[in-house]
């Protein structure tokens, strides 16, 4: 038996869209027939990208956004929705990291994590989250009440790993944020849920699966292989669907068994 998803009539925003797991979550949700809209900072590449998915017959369209800039969160949702129509689902993708011991963090290494990690990941999904409450208590306009909303964690926030103790703490936040948000939003249609990736191969970390460092971490993991952005679809696509209506608060590892 074949179980399809149809996004056909839903709108997307996929925050992060131009590289990594953001680009791959925006392939994937114009696939199944969802208009995606595509932020980010560096635009050029987010048109690229919506070339290349209105050339596979998608829709897409392109909003600059800075999540460390609460002004330009709210202008970029604003126009999203001017030219796309009201949000149903947000992706919430951003993501920074920086390596070092916790003892020679400074305050600009900490800020700049927990101001796109933490930070900008809770006034985005507020933004849009206001959005959707507007909507299903009448005050707005829209055909669908509710959506989702998918915070993207990590494993880190979770386990905690060496070096990288900062963007732990950060993406431990995310996933009590997306607790406290599916708790307060549930009510109203709005599911709030997180991914856990574990370690995803990325033009951002490419390099470093081919050093010897690497390739130490490699043989240390549960099946001595790293993931690719695609091994997510199947997951963010559950969550997004319209049928997961009673899929709420749920954090969700996807590491091919690394925290266990």
């Amino acid at each position: 038996m074949s179980y399809t998803i149809d996004l056909a009539g839903r709108v997307a925003l996929v925050t992060g869209a131009s590289s990594g797991l953001g680009e791959q979550f925006a392939r994937t949700l114009a696939r199944a027939g969802c208009a995606v809209v595509l932020a980010g900072r560096r635009v050029e590449r987010l048109k690229t990208l919506r070339a290349e998915i209105e050339a596979g017959g998608g829709d897409a369209h392109v909003v600059a956004m800075d999540v460390t800039d609460l002004v330009s969160i709210k202008a970029a949702v604003a126009h999203a929705e001017t030219e796309m129509g009201t949000l149903d689902i947000l992706v919430n993708n951003s993501g920074v990291s920086t390596t070092q011991k916790l003892v020679d963090v400074t305050e600009d290494d900490y800020d700049y994590v927990f101001d796109t990690n933490t930070k900008g990941a809770f006034f985005v999904a507020q933004e849009v989250g206001k959005r959707m409450l507007a909507r299903a208590k009448g005050a707005a306009p829209g055909t669908f009440t509710g959506g989702r909303i998918v915070n993207v964690a990590s494993m880190a926030g979770l386990r905690v790993l060496s070096q990288i103790g900062v963007y732990c703490m950060s993406k431990a936040a995310v996933i009590h944020m997306t607790r406290a948000m599916a708790l307060e939003w549930g009510r109203y249609g709005i599911n709030v849920n997180a991914i856990c990736p574990g370690y995803i191969d990325t033009e951002i970390n490419h390099h470093h699966w081919q050093t010897e460092q690497g390739q130490k971490l490699i043989e240390m993991l549960p099946r001595k292989r790293i993931g690719q952005p695609q091994d997510l679809d199947s997951t963010l696509m559950m969550l997004v669907a319209n049928q997961s209506h009673f899929v709420n608060g749920a954090v969700i590892q996807v590491d091919d068994g690394f925290a266990v």
